[in-house]
């Protein structure tokens, strides 16, 4: 048993308690002073009706019986004997139980009466607090009731409001675009988007919502509508159109930039790659035509430079196929090849290179290397330009201190790791985090395309790059290749 359902058992049982004790304490008085039958029955009266305004009409029909056997035993003759057997003593029964009666029922309509007002002013303090327009209407769309907000909003009175003054704040344009009748007519909950005046007569715009109220017939007795201001809602809306129009049009714009920038990213990367075999045909070029001036010519070594023109041509255009298939994304083949032993012929190609600037290149090329698999010609480009940039850092260096080694290993997850380590300067802390950007360079001729290609061009076969100090000086260049089962599907 809960606390409310006791209280609800002990209050009655402590008011019938108090009743029967205050009719004997009456009772003793009124025989104490000897008062006369009358005055003792107006007594009991009173008495019944001050304890039946507890409003239990059980405990209050039972205590007029009470007091009418009372008033019969001790004060009506013969004295001291409890006998009903004369009309007045049924009268006296029957006016002590119907005015306990009537009072219990109509404490009890009071209190009904009194909660049903309590609960109505509650309601409507709750219906006029909601943070939305409350109204409810007729059958046939006449306002009968609207919410404090609403009054407060549209400027109406709970009076002027009624009817159908409620379509005058709607904007003129939205009363006749919605067929309110039709709507009405079927009956069905329904929603619609309107504008409302302001009592300042500003519009603005609020989602409609309209539920219909049946009897147990089913026919509509009356609608219950509410409007939610979305007026900001759809400014917001709104602006973010308009951001998004602003949006498209810049991206638009940073396509149209995007697609000149990789062209001029193209146009850089095939200048830069094809310096070297261009350069490298030239040489020979001009070496061919010595060999032709001298007396007597001498056509094997015109025939082998212009082999090695032959070589340097197709290498330029294998370079430019191969950017050119990187820049439209297309994958990178996959050749499967001897990863030290393509090292060993970009260090050939190079050569003459290190040569003319006193670098002495030494190699450390681990044994046992799984194969790679690829673009020969792309990852050769990787390492050229590795070689040639240490090549240019050593440049300006003491020449006894001019080393370049490069070196081969496996790496933990079982692909090869490649390093180029120089003698050079070494690299700036600054410069660390943005060498590999496109068009970032350290050098005052340099037109920063080449770690960026390499990046591209390591990352596409699934590796990565990366630059730092070597020891005890200079720079190490180092990038990885996975195993070849990791990049052949």
């Amino acid at each position: 048993m809960t606390p409310l359902d006791a209280g609800k058992l002990w209050r009655p049982a402590a008011g019938f308690v108090l009743g029967c004790a205050a009719v004997a304490v009456l009772t003793w008085i009124a025989f104490a002073l000897h008062l006369a039958l009358g005055v003792v029955s107006l007594l009991y009266i009173v008495l019944i009706v001050l304890m039946s305004m507890t409003g239990d009409v059980v405990s209050s029909v039972v205590l007029a019986v009470l007091t009418a056997m009372c008033l019969d035993y001790f004060f009506a003759e013969p004295l001291f004997s409890l006998t009903i057997d004369d009309p007045d003593d049924v009268v006296r029964v029957i006016a002590f139980v119907a005015t306990a009666l009537i009072v219990a029922n109509l404490v009890r309509r009071a209190r009904r009466l009194g909660a049903a007002a309590a609960l109505r002013d509650q309601l409507q303090l709750i219906v006029d607090t909601i943070p939305a327009v409350v109204w409810s209407n007729l059958p046939d769309g006449s306002a009968e009731f609207l919410n404090q907000r609403f009054r407060d909003y549209s400027g109406l009175t709970a009076g002027a409001g009624q009817g159908s003054a409620w379509m005058n704040i709607l904007h003129p344009e939205d009363r006749s675009a919605l067929d309110w009748d039709a709507a009405l007519a079927a009956g069905e909950p329904f929603e619609n988007e309107a504008r409302l005046r302001s009592a300042g007569g500003e519009y603005r715009r609020f989602l409609l919502r309209f539920a219909p109220l049946r009897d147990p017939q089913g026919h509509i007795v009356r609608w219950y509508a509410s409007g939610t201001d979305i007026e900001d809602l759809k400014r917001a809306e709104e602006e973010l159109r308009r951001q998004e129009a602003h949006l498209r049009e810049a991206q638009a714009e940073l396509a149209h930039a995007n697609r000149v920038t990789t062209a001029g990213q193209l146009a850089a990367s095939i200048g830069h790659e094809v310096a070297q075999p261009v350069a490298a045909a030239v040489t020979n070029a001009n070496a061919a035509l010595r060999w032709l001036a001298a007396e007597p010519p001498d056509l094997e070594e015109v025939r082998q430079a212009l082999e090695r023109i032959l070589r340097d041509g197709r290498r330029a255009s294998d370079i430019i196929g191969r950017i050119r298939a990187f820049v439209r994304k297309e994958p990178p083949r996959q050749d499967r090849f001897d990863l030290n032993a393509m090292i060993v012929e970009v260090i050939a190609l190079t050569r003459a290179e290190l040569r003319r600037n006193g670098v002495s290149p030494r190699t450390r090329l681990a044994a046992g290397l799984p194969p790679v698999a690829g673009d020969r010609v792309l990852l050769q480009q990787v390492l050229l330009n590795l070689i040639l940039n240490a090549v240019d850092a050593m440049s300006g260096a003491e020449e006894e201190t001019r080393d370049l080694l490069i070196s081969t290993e496996q790496d933990e997850a079982g692909g090869a790791l490649v390093a180029v380590r120089d003698s050079g300067p070494g690299l700036s802390p600054e410069s660390l985090g943005r060498l590999f950007d496109a068009f970032y360079t350290t050098k005052t001729a340099g037109m920063g395309m080449g770690l960026s290609i390499c990046r591209s061009i390591v990352e596409a076969h699934g590796g990565q790059v990366w630059a730092g100090p070597n020891e005890p000086r200079g720079a190490a260049f180092q990038f990885t290749l996975p195993r070849e089962k990791e990049t052949v599907e």
